[in-house]
């Protein structure tokens, strides 16, 4: 067996999982010579003597022993096969027409072009494997011809009186087709085995990049994630502390229920830290945050009432049936929320109402977020980095959906966001 020099897939896991695939089907056999190239190489070799051994006696025995010697030869060319395989073609279909002038009705003589070509087929171009096939049939063909009908006629073995008259022809013809046939069957198998493996190491190298795909894909998932509980969690802990430092003197009451919500928005905060960090852990040992999605059916009220204890005059509604209850569709709903407000306590001034509307009709849900907040910041883009924005249109676009933003005509400011779920079920 012979490995076709392609170029090397990308290292990864998933190219080595394709690499044990491919090595266990090949069986224990072909593996075994696969991963020995050298074993492999003796046993061409030995098996190409072996084929040879009877016409390597008949030509001692003949008194044309020099045959022998090419034999010999051709089979030590061989070994080298894998290294130089085009000067192995060339070197084996000397020695063989050498042979065959010298002892013409021997066995399995082109057998060195059967090993030398598929040894061509894999390791070159098919461009060279046919050029190589070609220049090394086209002597032994030509010369067996010339036996029949050329200036060599005769020296095919004779025949019995019971045999046809173009018996030599019939012969000779026969001799160059079967060579020819055999050359071209071991061409066309080395070329195969080529395609195949280059198929396998394209395969691996798709199987590399997908998985560099997806591990690219799961770092922006985790800082989207990270830019979500950062962002919300700082804001409003600094809207909750800034409050409690108001009304800490005029009503304590009021400043230790405002501490309280701080505390529990930091708490959660950090559960959602190690259950975005999680999927960095390669263990699954008791005690590990929890991996699954933040699933938004509660939590979605918490949020809210986190930012009207922070000061924000919230109002909410929701029409039309539940939402579904895919967890990871229900995040992305209760992240657009969130972001939408964030950036609400973060940049509104002179905030009246903040309205948050949730709709549902069949497989469409709309988030509706507005407020009427004023003053001379630019939520569009002149504060803040845009990421909370670009965020909420990719959670949208995995669901089919869309995000806009921008001021409404008293001034405010309005985030819709319009998602499909699946097939409308609700499940």
């Amino acid at each position: 067996m012979i490995e076709a020099p392609v170029k090397d897939a990308p290292a990864s896991q998933a190219d080595a999982s394709f690499a044990e695939i491919t090595a266990r089907r090949r069986g224990r056999l072909r593996r075994y010579l696969f991963q020995r190239p050298r074993v492999m190489d003796a046993v061409v070799v030995l098996c190409y003597l072996l084929l040879v051994t009877p016409t390597a006696v008949e030509s001692v025995t003949d008194g044309a022993w020099p045959a022998a010697v090419f034999l010999a030869a051709a089979g030590a060319a061989l070994a080298y096969r894998r290294t130089r395989p085009v000067t192995v073609v060339a070197v084996v279909a000397v020695l063989e027409v050498a042979v065959t002038l010298l002892h013409p009705w021997g066995s399995n003589v082109s057998a060195g072009l059967w090993f030398s070509l598929y040894a061509v087929g894999v390791l070159r171009s098919r461009r060279s494997a046919l050029i190589s096939l070609a220049a090394a049939t086209a002597p032994l063909a030509l010369l067996y011809f010339l036996m029949a009908v050329g200036p060599l006629d005769g020296r095919l073995p004779d025949t019995a009186v019971s045999s046809p008259e173009n018996f030599q022809l019939m012969t000779s013809i026969a001799a160059g087709i079967g060579i020819t046939l055999s050359n071209v069957i071991a061409t066309g198998l080395g070329i195969s085995v080529r395609q195949r493996r280059e198929h396998e190491h394209e395969i691996a190298a798709w199987a590399a990049r997908t998985a560099q795909l997806g591990s690219v894909n799961e770092r922006n998932r985790i800082a989207r994630e990270m830019h979500d509980v950062v962002a919300h969690t700082l804001t409003v802990m600094v809207s909750l502390s800034d409050g409690a430092a108001v009304v800490v003197r005029k009503n304590p009451e009021r400043a230790a229920e405002v501490l309280g919500e701080l505390s529990r928005t930091g708490r959660a905060a950090l559960a959602d830290m190690r259950r975005v960090l999680g999927v960095l852990r390669d263990d699954s040992a008791a005690g590990h945050a929890p991996r699954e999605p933040l699933v938004s059916d509660g939590n979605l009220a918490k949020l809210l009432e986190g930012f009207r204890t922070a000061g924000m005059p919230l109002h909410y509604t929701h029409t039309g049936p539940s939402l579904p209850e895919d967890a990871a569709f229900q995040l992305t709903v209760y992240r657009i929320v969130q972001e939408s407000l964030t950036n609400v306590l973060r940049y509104g001034r002179s905030l009246g109402r903040v309205v948050v509307g949730i709709a549902r009709d069949g497989g469409t849900v709309t988030i509706d977020v507005s407020d009427d907040g004023r003053g001379t910041l630019d939520r569009g883009g002149s504060v803040g980095t845009g990421q909370g924005l670009a965020g909420m249109r990719e959670r949208a676009r995995i669901y089919a959906g869309s995000v806009e933003a921008g001021h409404t005509v008293d001034g405010g400011w309005r985030v819709r966001a319009v998602l499909n779920c699946n097939g409308g079920t609700g499940k």
